[in-house]
């Protein structure tokens, strides 16, 4: 006797959800790398002032627009200026461990997918900043762009010889614009919601932010996306997740109690 329905099968992407414990050690481990990484760049700064000049004048070649021209936007109000501060300051890191812990516990094989690729680009990055020491634009004198964060606040920054918690001259590429155009292309793959792309919106926040603040130029935003790119390309994503149509008797009303074959004779074909 041949049962009238059958289960959905498993998807052929399903994967189990790493361990806890080794994935918390593995993430920490990798950020106390990045930077201890960073501090190792940090005392290199004429060779980042140079290399600023250098990037400044590029992009006066390449012709693209004046990071001044983001810069007005957000100086047409304290509150503006402040709040586009805040945003540099407090979204980054904790928008990114958001985006690792929903897919670890919704998503798992986008979250390892998405782990190794921010791994990747986060460990290009750091060679690039130990090769390429880079000041921001906020310290370059040529720009003519000012310090929002020193003069409305917040800022994440102290003076770049006393500042032991960060390396000032790791401009790039932009791991702010980059890693926050992975968490929305992961959201997007992730998930099946036709609104889906909007998540593109944190990322192009990000990128206003980051330019008008004076923290990066194009070019690190540039770099940063080249990267990702890149490291998207080798590091291909799963296959997105298809709901199994429900089974034939869960389509059918509580009142039609009609066999599934009904109109057809049973034994007729026998």
């Amino acid at each position: 006797m041949n049962a009238r329905t059958e289960p959905a099968e498993a998807g052929s992407g399903a994967i189990a959800r790493p361990p806890l414990v080794r994935e918390l050690l593995l993430v920490a481990g990798l950020f106390l790398v990045y930077k201890v990484g960073r501090q190792l760049a940090a005392d290199h700064t004429g060779e980042a002032f140079r290399n600023a000049r250098h990037v400044w004048d590029l992009e006066r070649a390449l012709r693209l627009p004046g990071e001044g021209s983001v810069q007005s936007l957000l100086l047409h109000g304290a509150p503006l200026t402040q709040s586009a501060n805040v945003y540099y300051a407090t979204v980054h890191f904790p928008a990114t461990v958001a985006f690792l812990v929903w897919l670890y516990l919704r998503r798992p094989a986008h979250y390892v997918w998405a782990r190794r690729v921010l791994a990747a680009v986060t460990a290009a990055a750091l060679v690039l900043h130990l090769t390429f020491p880079l000041a921001p634009p906020r310290m370059l004198g040529a720009t003519g762009l000012i310090d929002t964060g020193a003069v409305f606040g917040p800022s994440v920054y102290g003076p770049p010889k006393t500042d032991h918690l960060a390396n000032q001259f790791a401009a790039m590429p932009s791991l702010h614009f980059g890693w926050a155009l992975m968490v929305a292309i992961g959201l997007a793959l992730a998930t099946r919601s036709r609104l889906r792309w909007l998540w593109l919106l944190h990322p192009l926040l990000t990128l206003v932010v980051i330019v008008g603040t004076a923290n990066h130029y194009w070019l690190d935003c540039l770099a940063a996306a080249a990267l990702l790119g890149l490291a998207l390309a080798v590091i291909r994503a799963p296959a997105a997740a298809v709901t199994a149509p429900p089974a034939p008797s869960a389509r059918r009303g509580r009142g039609d109690l009609r066999p599934a074959d009904a109109g057809v004779l049973v034994g007729a074909g026998r």
